[in-house]
């Protein structure tokens, strides 16, 4: 079987991955998802590592490379716009003077961006309230006493939001 034999049969379903996998970004259409898996059989294809598969194991191979690819990119693209940063009051002019032309700027944006991504995207509210009482620099103890739980409690939520941290970085 030749490439656009391979093409022509399973074609159509990998053009429903495409839009199916989609939906997770809004920088990325279909048709460059669909060139990215055209990409990705071409390479498998010429090597011969598709020889005695079937279609539904190439198509699987596919879509987990298309996941796995999405998840790069996300991890890459940030679509936030430097002077809503800079206008932030959190940040007073000194410190944006200070910080204008070093790369300790980008590294506070950096941090600026995960902590809104991790605070709004996947704590729980408990999570949340543990962060900020960590940001304000309260040790696991008093945080346990001001929430009313044990500091073990406290210390399971910390790992959790480290946890999911980690995942998003």
């Amino acid at each position: 079987m030749n490439f656009e034999d391979l093409l022509e049969k399973i074609g159509p379903r990998l053009k429903r991955i495409t839009y199916k996998l989609n939906g997770h970004s809004s920088y990325i259409n279909d048709e460059d998802l669909y060139q990215e898996a055209l990409i990705y059989l071409w390479v498998k294809f010429s090597s011969g590592k598709f020889e005695d598969k079937t279609e539904s194991y190439i198509l699987q191979g596919c879509y987990f490379h298309l996941k796995n690819y999405l998840r790069k990119i996300n991890k890459r693209m940030s679509l936030v716009s430097i002077e809503s940063l800079t206008d932030d009051e959190a940040m007073n002019s000194e410190e944006k003077l200070l910080l204008k032309d070093s790369e300790s700027y980008f590294d506070y944006l950096d941090c600026k961006i995960l902590l809104e991504e991790i605070e709004n995207d996947c704590l729980t509210k408990r999570e949340r309230e543990v962060l900020s009482l960590c940001l304000e620099g309260l040790t696991v103890r008093e945080i346990g006493k001001r929430l009313g739980v044990s500091h073990a409690r406290i210390v399971k939520i910390k790992a959790n939001i480290k946890r999911k941290s980690n995942f998003l970085l």
